[in-house]
């Protein structure tokens, strides 16, 4: 067996190892990309892109549903879910082609197989046919990625128990579901089920859905969801369920008990660690699974690194986009900065949206901060009357000064209309440490989603305009 040699080996194709190789590529690295799959991985093919080409059926599901407010009389609409999954499967389809072929255009290997790193730094790949390779890289990037977890008793079969990969490949939507988990993913699959006729139950252990949200922000989301039929308890066990003819029984609680077509599980991911590394690795796995890096993305072996939901950071493709550009910028001895992890952009693509970064008002004060807050609802934007979408708030949180002032922002958290598109200038206001007085300074185009954020600042400085 001839080793195959390159600057970089990296095992896994979605985004923190895809980033990883058109980044390293385009500063002039030889790249291999392992991948037993398809490249794009998870976000692509089981996760961001397929999930919310579903939420945006939804969405102009509920357009012509209430196109009669407008003037527009469409008559009562009807949902063949099949076409919605064919039409996802031309977009997931075109953006696997788009980003193969800017792999090879940028010559990284695209090597097919499952990847194990061996004791002595090298990868081992497994073909499909069985043919075992070796590859040898300089440095070794680990980015396996994730995959759905389970809970006891509720394995899933592809038809009445579903995990997040079952939900993404139906071609009918349940007449009734139960969605186990009010989580980001939860509550994006009970909203879009519910948009599209299916009776929802949302179940959470938790005390509240949505935790690392602002409970502000979380309340508009509850209030929407019970509106529109979704039933949402939290606080409660699910404790197992007794399949029925085209259905099952789920029990939670104090024995309570719904009858529903399908269950949805959805409580979170596990890291993809299986098999990754052979006995002798020198790479450490805590005890959930996770590869153990530093704040570089280095693992304790020299030269091998770890990026994406392999490590335990946001599961967020963001954040593995992140990683892998600092990996690479590490390995050129490049001038970089860590991943600020408290202050990532998070959006959840729900009705109504949410989209936040920064600290919680409650995690603000329990860090120590004396904070000054201001809430701003887009009851009161022109652009969300005209589109009718009017539930929600823009909350920004700031540090309180010496003299009581607000100073530089800690945390911003949007819910509404679109917010997952207004988030940026948040974002950038809050890691460049800007003060209300300095954002103020910007104008927010008229009339615009994006002002709810402009005033809800502007008022901070104490000299608001619709907002006081």
């Amino acid at each position: 067996m001839v080793d195959e040699e390159y600057d970089v080996v990296i095992i896994g194709g979605g985004p923190g190892g895809y980033a990883a190789a058109l980044y390293g590529a385009a500063a002039g690295l030889s790249i291999a990309l392992v991948e037993k799959d398809k490249v794009g991985g998870t976000c692509l093919h089981r996760g961001c892109i397929p999930a919310k080409e579903f939420l945006e059926t939804a969405s102009v599901y509920r357009s012509v549903k209430n196109a009669a407010e407008f003037g527009i009389f469409a008559g009562d609409p009807s949902v063949d879910f099949g076409i919605s999954q064919d039409r996802k499967g031309k977009i997931v389809e075109q953006l696997f082609r788009g980003l193969a072929g800017t792999l090879r255009g940028r010559k990284v290997t695209i090597v097919s197989g499952t990847g194990k790193m061996l004791a002595d730094r090298s990868v081992e790949v497994t073909h499909d046919d069985g043919v075992v390779s070796r590859l040898v890289g300089e440095f070794v990037i680990l980015a396996s990625g994730s995959a759905p977890r389970s809970i006891p008793g509720f394995d899933p079969d592809g038809k009445v128990i579903l995990t997040s990969d079952e939900v993404l490949d139906l071609r009918a939507i349940p007449s009734s579901v139960v969605v186990i988990g009010g989580g980001a993913i939860g509550c994006e699959f009970a909203s879009m089920m519910s948009d599209l006729g299916a009776k929802v139950t949302l179940l959470e252990a938790m005390p509240a859905i949505l935790p690392g949200c602002d409970k502000d922000v979380a309340n508009v989301v509850v209030k929407s969801f019970e509106k529109r039929g979704i039933v949402v308890r939290t606080g409660v066990a699910v404790k197992g369920h007794e399949p029925r003819a085209n259905g099952t029984t789920v029990i939670f609680g104090e024995n309570e008990r719904v009858d529903v077509d399908a269950v949805i599980v959805s409580v979170g991911r596990r890291p993809y660690s299986d098999n990754l590394l052979a006995e002798g690795s020198g790479v450490e796995v805590d005890e959930r699974g996770f590869v153990r890096v530093d704040e570089w993305m280095r693992t304790g072996v020299d030269g091998v690194f770890a990026v994406g939901d392999i490590v335990a950071t946001p599961q967020l493709a963001h954040v593995g986009f992140a990683e892998g550009v600092l990996v690479i910028k590490e390995i050129m001895q490049e001038p970089a900065v860590p991943v600020d992890y408290r202050n990532v952009p998070w959006c959840i693509y729900c009705h109504p949206e949410v989209a936040f970064c920064g600290m919680t008002e409650e995690g603000a004060v329990a860090a120590g901060f004396e904070v000054v807050v201001k809430k701003d609802p887009f009851g009161g934007n022109g652009r969300a009357r005209i589109v009718g979408e009017t539930d929600g708030l823009v909350k920004v949180i700031a540090e309180k000064t010496s003299d009581g002032r607000a100073g530089r922002l800690l945390g911003v958290h949007m819910v509404g209309p679109w917010v997952t598109e207004q988030l940026g200038q948040a974002y950038l206001s809050i890691n460049w440490e800007a003060t209300p007085d300095e954002i103020s300074q910007f104008i927010q185009p008229h009339p615009s989603l994006s002002e709810t954020f402009g005033e809800t600042v502007l008022a901070l400085t104490g000299r608001g305009l619709h907002i006081g």
